[in-house]
This record gives C-alpha cells, sequence and structure tokens, in this order.
C-alpha cells in the first residue's frame, strides 16, 4: 500500500470511529427510552410546577466554567400546557427573563416555545429522563448567534432536577451548562421576594 494510501485509510478509520462514538457513546447519543422504568417517573406537570430555585453554572469551549447562575423559576400548569418563568440571576451581574410554554402530547412527546428560541422545540419525557432539543438565539451582548441545543433533565429520588445542556454551532460544542432545579424552600422565596 502507498504512503497516499496508508494516510488515507488512515483517516476515514479515524473519522468513523470519531463517527460511531459520537452516535453511540457520547452525550448526544442518549434516548428517552434510555430511562424508561429507571428511576422514578418524571412528570412534568408535578416537578416543573409552583416556585422553584435553580442553580448552575456554564462551560465554555475549553472546558472551564465561563459564567455562574441562580434562576428563580415559577411553573404552572393547565391541563397539559404549562409555563416555566424563569429568572436568571448571573455572576455579571446581568439579570435574563425567559416564560417557556409547553405542550405534552401523546406518549410523552413535548412541543416548547419561548421568545428566544427559533421555531419550536421538540422533546420526550420517558422514565426519569426528559429530552428536549430547540434552537436558541443568543443575546446581541452574547453576540446573537443561533445555537443547537440538547437539553437533558434528570429526576433525582428526592425530586431534584439535575439539568445538563450542550451548546452547538455548526455541530461543534461551544458551551455546555450544568444546573440542579429543586422546590424553592420558604425562606428562598422569601428573599427572592425582597429583592
Amino acid at each position: 500500500m502507498t504512503p497516499i494510501l496508508s494516510a488515507l485509510a488512515g483517516a476515514l478509520i479515524a473519522i468513523a470511529v470519531m463517527l460511531l462514538k459520537q452516535r453511540y457513546a457520547s452525550f448526544a447519543a442518549q434516548d428517552p427510552a434510555d430511562y424508561r422504568g429507571k428511576g422514578p417517573d418524571f412528570d412534568l406537570r408535578k416537578h416543573l410546577s409552583g416556585p422553584l430555585i435553580c442553580e448552575g453554572v456554564i462551560f465554555g469551549p475549553t472546558g472551564r466554567v465561563t459564567s455562574r447562575f441562580v434562576a428563580d423559576m415559577t411553573g404552572t400548569w393547565d391541563g397539559t400546557t404549562g409555563t416555566l418563568a424563569e429568572v436568571f440571576r448571573y455572576d455579571s451581574g446581568s439579570v435574563q427573563h425567559r416564560a417557556w410554554t409547553l405542550a405534552l402530547g401523546p406518549d410523552g412527546q413535548i412541543t416548547a416555545t419561548a421568545p428566544d428560541v427559533e421555531g419550536k422545540g421538540m422533546g420526550r419525557v420517558a422514565g426519569s429522563g426528559v429530552l428536549l432539543r430547540y434552537r436558541i438565539r443568543l443575546t446581541p451582548e452574547a453576540g446573537g448567534h443561533v445555537l443547537d441545543v440538547t437539553d437533558w433533565m434528570y429526576l433525582l429520588e428526592n425530586g431534584t432536577i439535575m439539568n445538563r445542556s450542550q451548546f452547538r454551532k455548526f455541530g461543534i460544542k461551544v458551551a455546555e451548562l450544568v444546573a440542579t432545579i429543586r422546590p424553592a424552600a420558604r425562606e428562598e422565596r422569601q428573599l427572592a421576594a425582597a429583592e
């Protein structure tokens, strides 16, 4: 085999291994069916209802923490349609408001919209896991880019929700979010109301 053919074969094998890894052994390879019958059942109308506290960090493309935040959330439901109002307070001092509209469909399907989401987010709940995929437009201060988001929430036995999201541009991961969401304690609600 000539050196050129050897290099080409090596490159093709490397690409095939990367594609197989991404498809079968990565964050993006998860499927809602992976969580069916495992752990407590995630009921959005129950677990994303009332006052909630979210605490998290955002990692940049180098894997280092670029931002920290605490968010107050309030979930309200009317049948299978809900609103999740969010107020994020970042370590930079900036404040961001978002209101999700969530619609539950048959077989665990979820449709989600928000003012900074392009089109509709689509997802599914199965067992203790919730997947939501959408395209989000960053604020002008953050560059105004549109990113593809894969958002997973996992319900723990004590009712806390672990949230992990990856943000991609042209298929390249540019940020990752890790956060907890839990019911707000009375003292935390009083502090938030006083601010």
